[in-house]
Formats: C-alpha cells, structure tokens, sequence
C-alpha cells in the first residue's frame, strides 16, 4: 500500500476541478491508501500544506459539487521551481516529505509552467532512483499545450466568450449611433481564446467584426483605418482583441499605456488594459462612441457556462493519468488525440513530458482570413465540438452551490 498526491497549480479553469475528482476516484479504485491534496501547488506542498482528500470528498455529491465549481479546488500558484543542478536542497527537501507522506504516485494539474514542474521532477527522480510516478494532467484555457489537441478548460472558456460577444453584440446594437466595442479577451502569446469569438456568427448573430491574434504583428495606424472603414458600412463595431497583441517591434500595445505593470514569478508581465487603450485611441482619432470591456477572468471562472464536453474530458484525462501511473509510467503527459469532427470522437494517449514544457501551440496562420479580420471555417470545425452541451449546476437559494476547500 502507498499513497498519492495531486495539486493544481497556474491560472484556474472552470473545469479543473474536474480533473482533480478524475485523479482522485481513479486514485482510489486502483488501491491508493490515501490521496492527498497540495494546498497551493508545489508551493505549499514545501511548506507541508496537505489535506487528505478521502476526507474531504466523501460523497458522490461531493464529487458532483467539485465537477461542477470553478477555480483551483486546494488553492493553485505561480511558482518556478528551480533547476535540480541549481538548488539540489529544493529537491532534497521535496523528496524527504513525499517520503514522509509515503507517495508512490504524484500528478500535478496545470499548463505550461505546470509541465516544466513535473518535468525537473521527474528528471530529479530518475537521478536518485526514487520509485515515485510523475504525471502531468493537462489544463489551460489558453490551449497552447504541445502535442494535445485541446486542453480541457479552452472548451468552456470558448462556450463563455462566444456566448458573452452575442450578448455584447446585442447590446452595442441598441442605439443605432456610432459605437465601437472593444473586448479584451485573455491570451499572451497564443490567440486561441480571441479567435473563439468567432463562435458568436450564426443565423441570429452577426458576429465580431475583427479580431486581433497575438500570432500577427499589430499596426495601430492599420487598426485604425480598418475601424474607420467598417463604421462606414454599419454603425456599430464590435471587436475582439487579445490581450497579447504586439506590435511589429516585439512590445505589446498594451506597454503603450502609463498603467504601473507587475511581473508574476515567471517574468509574465501584466497584460491587461490592451482594450482601454485601444478605445482611448479610437476615441481621439474617429467621431465616435467607444467602450472597452475585458472579459479578465470570468472567461475562466465561469462554471455556469461550463461546457459538458470539457468537464468530461477533464474527468478523463485525470483518470487516464492515474491509470498510467499505476501501470508504471513516468515523466509522461495525458493528450488529448481527435479521431473525428463529426460526429466528434476523441480520446487520450500518453506524451513526452519534455516535448510538452516550455512549447507553445499557436493559432495556425492558414486558419486566419486574408484579410486578418476574422476566422475561416478550419477553425469553427476544430472548436465548435468543444462547445457542446452543458452540466446544470446544484441551485440552492437561487444561486450556484460549490464545495470549498479550507486552505492556509
């Protein structure tokens, strides 16, 4: 008998959770003693900030409540572990507390930086011999995760922002009067939840009227001439940008700004404020009305929207880790393999860790218009069956109910 351990870890989804209860039961059913929570990641898991989880979900209502409650369920963070041949005592240290805690089997939850995590782990692990399982499980609304072909959480981040543009849509339309709509969609390098704007165009929808990739250079005197070319064909513009977007000298426009920026544990710096400083500039150079709206993190948090593809995807490919585990794998990543877009089939196989870390997956450039304006049908067949269906959430009191981790 042994024990497993999982934490979470970077920027939340709406689904995240449900990874969390696909580790957790497959955990469980394959004969782990125990499977314990990082509070707060790696991070907390130096600290020895643990919960057992066989306590805390004791219930099948307790797993319904987690599938269906956003953000990171033991707490998450941004923490860049160093090098194993940098701070060999970090390992040391992590090392003699998973022994403590007697873990055969450790699955960390998590994008990009998530995988480098899991990556130096596993690489320590095989230097010492240990017998503990490294497994990465995939999660971003980003979706720019190497070598998977969506990562669970895009799906419902995509339902949200095509479902909230078609509300935006509706509402700019209202006056009849000049206006120009900017919405500022998450995204740093990678423009894959901007380009799920597109999603908003169906048969009682018009759609966004632009939308801005960071995968292009952006000009701000081409941006625009382009705005003042669409006003003059309707009255309202409606436009998607992300919060990425550069222009051709490598600094992102929202640098252009006088706002103060911080910088996150992995030299991130912030983006936001590329829609306020837009619509300022839209403002003083055309006769019109401007509004810049950034969608910041409800697209993430947004359970209610949840897709139920998405959650059950996130379920899986939690399971398919601990199953992996189990059987002996290490240093491995769950992917996400499309066998089909219609109907849509999907399933799981094992990558690389190391051909996952530190790789970005951008919007393909042949899946982008001519004329940079808008998505082509390659793109709407890749993500509308990442969209489908939903998962009613518990009401109690007329408001969504969640299950909440106590966290230090």
């Amino acid at each position: 008998m042994a024990n497993a351990i999982v934490g979470q870890s970077g920027g939340p989804t709406s689904v995240i959770n449900s990874s969390l209860a696909g580790v957790f039961q497959a955990c469980q059913m394959r004969g782990a003693e125990h499977v314990y929570g990082m509070l707060h990641g790696i991070q907390g898991l130096l600290e020895e900030k643990v919960c057992d989880l066989s306590v805390r979900l004791a219930s099948f209502l307790d797993i319904e409540l987690l599938k269906r409650t956003p953000s990171s369920f033991l707490g998450s963070c941004r923490y860049k572990l160093p090098a194993p041949e940098d701070d060999p005592a970090t390992y040391e240290k992590l090392f003699l507390i998973l022994k403590k805690l007697d873990i055969r089997w450790f699955f960390y939850i998590g994008g990009n930086d998530s995988m480098d995590t899991i990556n130096k782990l596993a690489r320590y692990g095989k230097q010492v011999g240990s017998e503990i399982r490294f497994m990465g499980v995939p999660k971003t609304i980003d979706n720019d995760l190497m070598l998977t072909d969506h990562t669970p959480g895009y799906g419902s981040a995509a339902k949200y922002i095509g479902v909230v543009m078609k509300e935006i849509i509706r509402d700019a339309t209202v006056y009849g009067t000049n206006y120009v709509t900017i919405v500022e969609v998450m995204g740093r390098n990678a423009g894959w939840l901007t380009a799920a704007a597109a999603l908003s165009r169906g048969e009682d929808c018009e759609g966004v009227d632009l939308i801005c990739l960071p995968e292009l250079p952006f000009h701000t005197d081409r941006f625009l001439e382009k705005v003042e070319r669409m006003q003059k064909e309707r009255s309202s513009v409606v436009i998607a940008v992300s919060e990425g977007v550069k222009l051709p000298d490598g600094r992102f426009v929202c640098e252009l700004s006088d706002d103060a920026r911080s910088k996150d544990a992995f030299g991130h710096i912030n983006l936001t404020g590329t829609a306020r400083y837009l619509s300022n500039l839209v403002a003083r150079n055309l006769p019109t009305k401007t509004r810049a709206v950034e969608l910041s993190i409800l697209q993430r948090c947004g359970a209610h929207l949840a897709s139920r593809t998405d959650i059950t995807e996130a379920f899986q490919v939690g399971g398919a880790a601990a199953k992996a585990a189990f059987e002996g794998e290490t240093a491995k990543m769950v992917a996400l393999k499309r066998l089909s877009n219609d109907p849509y089939q999907c399933t799981t196989e094992l990558v690389d860790i190391d051909q996952v870390a530190n790789y970005e997956k951008k919007v393909p450039l042949e899946w982008i218009n001519e004329s940079r304006t808008d998505m082509l049908p390659e793109f709407l067949a890749y993500a509308r069956p990442l969209i489908q269906a939903e998962l009613t959430p518990i009401y109690i009191n007329g408001l969504t109910q969640h299950i909440v981790e106590e966290r230090v």
